[in-house]
């Protein structure tokens, strides 16, 4: 799988990715995340332009899933509730992962990835969510608290560490 920045040509795809994922996460019990126009064009587009959207692409070229990668502080960790991060060390966030159901592991696609940039990973899912949290599990996430994203509504916060000595 290749993973490539996204493009402003590659819009109107991740975005019917991510109407994909809505509806993927209502029919799983999970119809209170994305909802209220979120993700919103406007808002994949500054990722674009901010260089943080990525998308996945199979091996015909088709994009079959997408995530946003940030490296640095994110606001809404600032404060967590119920528990601790597993360190205090710069870290990367992977925000709004989602495929067009087409391929299987995009998400252990987008993780590798993102562990090959940055080795203290933390992201955040819906307390509904179970497909995501089962995911992060799978990959050695650990569950460390609570967070409040600008909504104001809870999310459960998860943190992986990869040991990079020798």
């Amino acid at each position: 799988m290749n993973i490539r920045n996204t493009t402003l040509a590659d819009l109107s795809h991740v975005m019917e990715i991510y109407d994909y994922a809505k509806r993927f996460m209502q029919e799983h019990g999970n119809g209170n995340q994305w909802i209220n126009g979120y993700p919103s064009t406007e808002l994949i587009v500054r990722e674009i332009e901010k260089g943080h959207s990525f998308v996945c692409e199979d091996e015909k070229g088709e994009i079959v899933g997408t995530f946003c990668y940030i490296e640095g502080i994110d606001h809404t960790y600032l404060r967590i509730y119920e528990g601790k991060w597993l360190n205090n060390e710069p870290y990367a966030v992977i925000h709004r992962m989602a495929s067009n159901g087409k391929q299987k592991n995009v998400s252990s696609e987008c993780l590798e990835w993102s562990f090959r940039k940055c080795n203290n990973i933390r992201v955040d899912t819906h307390r509904d969510n179970v497909v995501m949290q089962a995911i992060l599990k799978k990959h050695g996430f650990m569950q460390c608290g609570i967070i409040y994203v600008d909504n104001g509504t809870e999310r459960l916060a998860f943190h992986k560490v990869i040991d990079c000595q020798p």
